[in-house]
C-alpha cells in the first residue's frame, strides 16, 4: 500500500459516541485526528468502530482502510487506499467542519 495516504490518529474508546473531534499537534509535533468511539477497547471493538466510522465519513469501504500500527494504543497510524486527492479533500472538510 506504498501509494496509500497515512492518517495518524488518536482515539479515545468508551466515549459518548462516535465521532470525528478535531486536529491537534500531539507532544512529539504529529498532527493527529482526535476520534472518540463509544466501543471499549476490547477484542478490537474500539479499532473496528474508528474503521468504519473513518470509512463512512471519508466514503470509502472498510476494506480500503487498514490500520498500520499502534492496535492496542491510542495513536494509530491507518493506511487509506484510494484516490489520493478525494480522500485528502474529504479529510480537509472533516478536520474544518469539527474546528
Amino acid at each position: 500500500m506504498s501509494d496509500a495516504l497515512v492518517l495518524t490518529v488518536r482515539l479515545t474508546p468508551r466515549a459518548g459516541g462516535d465521532r470525528i473531534i478535531g486536529v491537534e499537534t500531539d507532544a512529539q509535533g504529529r498532527r493527529v485526528l482526535k476520534v472518540a468511539v463509544s466501543a471499549a477497547p476490547v477484542d478490537g471493538a474500539a479499532n473496528d468502530a474508528l474503521v468504519r466510522l473513518l470509512a463512512r465519513q471519508l466514503g470509502v469501504p472498510k476494506s480500503a482502510i487498514t490500520l498500520q500500527s499502534g492496535a492496542g494504543a491510542r495513536i494509530k497510524r491507518l493506511a487509506l487506499a484510494g484516490d489520493r486527492g478525494a480522500i485528502a479533500a474529504r479529510l480537509a472538510a472533516l478536520e474544518a467542519a469539527a474546528r
